[in-house]
C-alpha cells in the first residue's frame, strides 16, 4: 500500500522518470503549452516551479541547479531570458493545468493541456480588457430606485456593461387591490359559493 506517498511513480523507474520530466520540462520552457496526462501534467507542476523560481535568481549557483535538472543548454537561455521576466513579479503558480474533454484514444487516459500562466495571450488580454471595462458594480446598476424605472433602467445597463442584458423587471408602485374571498362550507365546491353571493 502506498498510503501517504506524495510521489506518482508514473509506472516508471526513477532514473526513466527523472528523464521524462526533464525532457518534459525543457519542451514546457521552449514551447510555453504542452498536452499531456493529468497524472504527467501533475508530477511536472511539481519538477517544474521550483526551477522557474530559481531562475528568478540569475546567479551561476541559480544555473548550475537548473542546468543539472535539465540538461539542455538552449532551455537554460530561454529560461533565465524571457521567462524569468515574465514570472519576476509573481509569488509562485506559474502553470495552469486545463483539463481537455477528450480522453486518449488508446488507453481512455485524460488528457490536458500545461501551460506557463503569463504566457497565455488571449487570457491576459481578457483580463486587461476586463480592468479597463467600467467600475460600476452589479449591486449599483440594480438598485436603481427612483430614477431607474421601466426602458430607463434597460437601456443604462446596456450601456454600461455593453453586453446583451435581461430588461428589468417592472415594479408596482402601489399594492394591488384586495380582492374578496369566499368561505367554503362543508362540500361546497367555489361555483355554489359564487352563486350563492350572487
Amino acid at each position: 500500500m502506498r498510503h501517504g506517498k506524495k510521489i506518482n511513480h508514473l509506472g516508471r523507474t526513477t532514473a526513466h522518470r527523472h528523464a521524462m520530466l526533464s525532457n518534459m520540462a525543457s519542451s514546457l520552457i521552449l514551447h510555453k503549452r504542452l498536452t499531456t496526462t493529468v497524472a504527467k501534467a501533475k508530477a511536472l507542476r511539481k519538477y517544474v516551479e521550483p526551477l522557474l523560481t530559481k531562475s528568478k535568481d540569475d546567479t551561476t549557483h541559480s544555473r548550475r541547479m537548473v542546468f543539472a535538472a535539465l540538461q539542455n543548454k538552449e532551455t537554460l537561455k530561454e529560461l533565465f531570458g524571457t521567462v524569468s521576466e515574465k514570472v519576476a513579479n509573481r509569488p509562485g503558480g506559474y502553470t495552469r493545468i486545463i483539463k481537455l474533454s477528450a480522453t486518449r484514444l488508446g488507453d481512455n487516459a485524460d488528457m490536458c493541456v500545461i501551460e506557463l500562466v503569463d504566457f497565455n495571450e488571449t487570457l491576459l488580454e481578457a483580463k486587461t480588457a476586463a480592468s479597463e471595462k467600467a467600475t460600476t458594480t452589479r449591486r449599483s446598476r440594480s438598485r436603481g430606485g427612483k430614477k431607474a424605472t421601466g426602458d430607463a433602467a434597460v437601456t443604462s445597463a446596456t450601456e454600461v456593461s455593453g453586453e446583451a442584458v435581461a430588461p428589468a423587471a417592472t415594479v408596482q408602485e402601489s399594492a394591488p387591490e384586495d380582492t374578496p374571498t369566499e368561505t367554503l362550507h362543508n362540500g361546497e365546491s367555489r361555483e355554489e359559493a359564487q352563486e350563492d353571493q350572487a
